[in-house]
């Protein structure tokens, strides 16, 4: 009897035909190239500033991270502010996000696609360059205010690219694409860092603000590029039209989200997921702080988890998720990482040991990133431009941080009770997030086929001509 090829061998020949069938696509499909090289750009671009923000997030300087107003604000009411910077970051954060829902939803109610699309970024290029100033000057405050503005700019830079590719790709090429472009994110995702850490000696600070805003460029010449194939998919599908505004209230994206079933399950989904996320991360970094008090070894028992959840993601986008959409559409994409969570959290209930929370921590972010997120995606391929641009908008940003907010301090009341009780309240919230996902695959079978009457121009809506702007 023949015997079986050694699992190493394997594993390589499987991503060598991995990323053979990625160069076929890419070498047949100018919108997947043009796509991919926007994800990469724009998660390289935030990954050159995310070390910059996490730095400021754990500034030992007061003075750096909030205004002198503020922090005499607190020390009249006798609190030490810097005792809760993260907590008020959080806070901060979530509170932005909400004032800002009412003006995104007035641009894209009000300005057509070939508008909005490219003033976001121009808004945050020219944040950055502020930005650039404020450093050089050392305006008190200006590591608070740029935490919290790094975070709204990746959950808003990030929901318009996904939304922006729903409009580019119908739901086929969604199954059969996402999983490339995501593999494109991830590798801007490892590039980012790795340019901070060598430009940040030679360059400075301030200055990786340029080369992040360089990047936000590259991403406007990708939009301008991608425009010809999103009018190119509506006119084939008869969709509404994304080249004249959309109208509607500038708060419609809330009243969707509360109305419709799925985009109910969707932001359930994503309040658990994070939820687990947020405890588990919170949890880790108690449990490391206990076994690894060198922070040498603490560095480096980090780096082997993000080394290993940016391998295994590439690993799963580059030879599962295009396999698992195609084949069996979302419900693996979306239930295997729910059951993962729910099983290491199981596992970290009865044994909480760093190497149970390493695996866990990089099974939840691996699926989150390979699977979850690409197969959450391809949904909103299927909806309505509002759903997609509006309703997405609030789930991804104001769900999301106020998710984060939510179990930040739910996280904060539990730790008194130790690791077992902070996992074993974790189970209840995999549970939930397992069964808001069983929720969506229902939900999203009720949606109509490509270019159905439901998703088309409404009636008395002249078709779109060309690509004329």
């Amino acid at each position: 009897m023949t015997e079986a090829a050694p699992a190493g061998p394997r594993r390589r020949r499987g991503v060598m035909a991995g990323m053979r069938r990625f160069r076929e696509e890419l070498a047949g499909s100018p919108s997947l190239w043009w796509a991919t090289l926007y994800f990469f750009s724009l998660l390289c671009g935030y990954y050159v500033l995310r070390p910059m923000r996490d730095a400021m997030g754990a500034s030992g300087d007061a003075m750096a991270v909030f205004p002198p107003g503020l922090l005499a604000w607190a020390a009249g009411r006798g609190v030490a502010l810097q005792d809760y910077t993260l907590q008020v970051l959080f806070t901060g954060t979530f509170v932005i996000m909400v004032l800002l829902q009412p003006v995104y939803g007035a641009l894209v109610a009000r300005f057509p696609r070939r508008v909005f699309l490219p003033v976001v970024y121009l808004f945050f290029i020219a944040c950055l360059l502020c930005f650039y100033w404020i450093f050089h000057q050392a305006v008190p405050g200006r590591g608070g205010l740029f935490f919290i503005w790094v975070a709204v700019f990746n959950m808003f830079a990030v929901t318009v690219f996904w939304s922006f590719m729903a409009d580019v790709f119908d739901n086929d090429h969604a199954k059969r694409f996402y999983g490339y472009i995501g593999a494109g994110g991830t590798l801007g995702a490892l590039a980012g860092p790795a340019l901070t850490s060598a430009l940040v000696g030679w360059l400075g600070v301030a200055n990786l603000l340029l080369v992040s805003a360089a990047f936000l460029a590259v991403c406007l010449l990708c939009i301008l590029k991608l425009r010809p194939w999103a009018i190119r998919r509506e006119r084939l599908h008869h969709d509404v039209s994304g080249e004249r505004a959309m109208g509607g209230s500038i708060i419609a994206g809330l009243r969707l989200v509360w109305a419709r079933p799925l985009l109910r399950a969707l932001a359930l989904l994503l309040f658990f997921g994070v939820g687990v996320g947020t405890l588990l991360y919170n949890e880790q970094a108690a449990i490391v702080k206990a076994f690894y008090p060198d922070p040498r070894e603490a560095t480096r028992y980090y780096s082997l988890i993000d080394g290993s959840v940016n391998a295994l993601t590439l690993l799963v986008q580059l030879l599962l998720t295009r396999a698992l959409l195609r084949r069996y559409g979302v419900a693996p994409a979306l239930l295997i990482p729910a059951f993962a969570i729910l099983a290491g959290y199981a596992l970290l209930t009865m044994s909480p040991l760093p190497l149970l929370v390493a695996a866990t921590q990089i099974a939840t972010r691996a699926g989150e990133f390979s699977l979850g997120k690409p197969g959450r995606e391809t949904i909103y391929t299927r909806v309505d431009r509002e759903s997609r641009y509006k309703a997405k908008a609030v789930i991804d940003t104001v769900v999301y941080r106020g998710s984060d907010l939510t179990f930040v301090w739910v996280h904060k009341a539990l730790a008194v009770f130790g690791s077992r009780a902070v996992f074993a309240a974790g189970i209840g919230v995999a549970a939930a997030l397992a069964f808001a996902a069983w929720r969506v695959v229902r939900a999203q079978r009720n949606l109509p086929d490509e270019g159905s009457a439901a998703c088309r121009q409404p009636a008395g809506g002249a078709p779109e001509d060309g690509a004329r702007g």
